[in-house]
């Protein structure tokens, strides 16, 4: 029969070392550097949106911009914080206040433009120049916020998923804002508010099977 003692050196010997996770801020950060990067390359390759400079100018505009990124940002912060198991869920309040003013000042603009539809109405190529933005966006984002959070799959992953997908869909958003003319008030609601809200639904849908799959194996006794 083994003793306590034998049993604690056999494990000790035969233990790998655990290397401790870098604190949930910057590892937030490095996140954002890299989809501003992923942003950086887009817009390299794709050009920023013409009269950029001037919409910028635009108080509507710059605030809708400012909620965006602020939501992204602050969401990835609190994904951060609540992969780790010491953490309160009260992080997930963390982004509602800039969530709250980014949903403002999208309907503030809907509400004083909404009939705004340019000459030619919605083009089917806009769109699909959206959707493609979208997707080169969301998807290295997501996949590097998956892998850097995939130590949560056992935690709480659908609080993690949730923050997850509303940072990927706040920067997901800044960049269509920088990168396409999406002034129609239709085109507005479909690709600020209805794809941050499919990247949320589907990162709380399905944001445990996802860290689940990203994580390493537990170690059975």
């Amino acid at each position: 029969m083994v003793t306590t003692p034998e049993l604690i050196e056999r494990l000790s010997a035969s233990a790998t070392p655990v290397r401790r996770l870098r604190p949930p801020l910057l590892r937030a950060c490095l996140w954002l550097l890299f989809a501003g990067l992923v942003l950086a390359v887009l817009a390299a390759l794709h050009g920023t949106r013409p009269d950029l400079a001037a919409r910028l100018g635009q108080p509507s505009f710059a605030a809708a911009i400012t909620g965006s990124f602020l939501t992204g940002v602050l969401a990835a912060i609190a994904a951060f914080h609540l992969s780790l198991p010491d953490r309160s869920r009260l992080w997930l309040l963390l982004p509602a206040p800039a969530l709250a003013f980014w949903l403002l000042t999208i309907g503030y603009g809907c509400l004083t433009d909404w009939v705004s539809l340019g000459p030619d109405g919605v083009r089917f190529g806009s769109t699909m120049e959206c959707f493609a933005t979208l997707l080169l966006t969301s998807l290295p984002s997501a996949a590097a916020l998956l892998a850097m959070l995939r130590h949560a799959a056992r935690l709480d992953p659908t609080a993690v998923g949730l923050m997850g997908g509303l940072a990927t869909a706040g920067v997901a958003s800044t960049a269509l804002s920088l990168l396409h003319e999406i002034d129609a008030t239709a085109m507005v609601l479909l690709w600020h508010l209805g794809a941050a809200a499919l990247i949320v639904a589907l990162s709380g849908m399905f944001g445990r099977r996802m860290l689940a799959w990203a994580s390493p194996p537990a170690v059975e006794g």
